[in-house]
């Protein structure tokens, strides 16, 4: 049986819509990129988690959440623990071009097995040969960015 988390991230696009993402290995499910993000603490909502979430993985405080970009739930394991994770996906405009995260975040990466970060442009997400969270990511940022943000969320399956 799978304990159910609710989770919330955030797809930090610069200018030139490059995202920001961390290379993470999981146990269950193998190494694979994702946005910065994580579980909900009690009484948290989505974005307030969101925004919580990216200063402990990145240093970044100027960062505002945006709109929602889509809803994901998928079945991993944490820390031993089967779940079932129910993922709220925002956007965000990086106020400063591709910079790195700064400040102690080592403690953060080491917790949620972060082996490195980088910026993709849309190019290299869309021809990307490593598994990419959620399904489909080159896509949505594709499409937000031509047609704006969904008036709806979308299923990235």
């Amino acid at each position: 049986m799978r304990i159910p988390r609710k989770a919330a991230r955030v797809a930090v696009l610069d200018a030139d819509g490059a995202v920001f993402l961390f290379r993470y290995d999981n146990e269950e499910v193998g190494v694979h990129w994702a946005m910065p993000g994580g579980g909900l603490e009690p009484g948290e909502t989505p974005a307030e988690g969101a925004l919580r979430e990216l200063r402990e993985e990145t240093g970044w405080t100027d960062v505002e959440v945006g709109p929602l970009l889509c809803l994901w739930e998928h079945d991993f394991t944490r820390a031993g623990v089967p779940v079932r994770q129910h993922e709220h996906v925002f956007l965000a405009a990086a106020p400063a071009p591709r910079r790195e995260p700064s400040g102690d975040v080592a403690a953060a990466h080491a917790e949620d097995s972060i082996l490195r970060w980088r910026w993709w442009t849309p190019a290299e997400l869309a021809a990307a040969d490593e598994p990419l969270w959620p399904p489909r990511l080159a896509g949505l940022l594709a499409a937000a960015r031509r047609d704006g943000p969904p008036d709806h969320p979308v299923d990235p399956r």
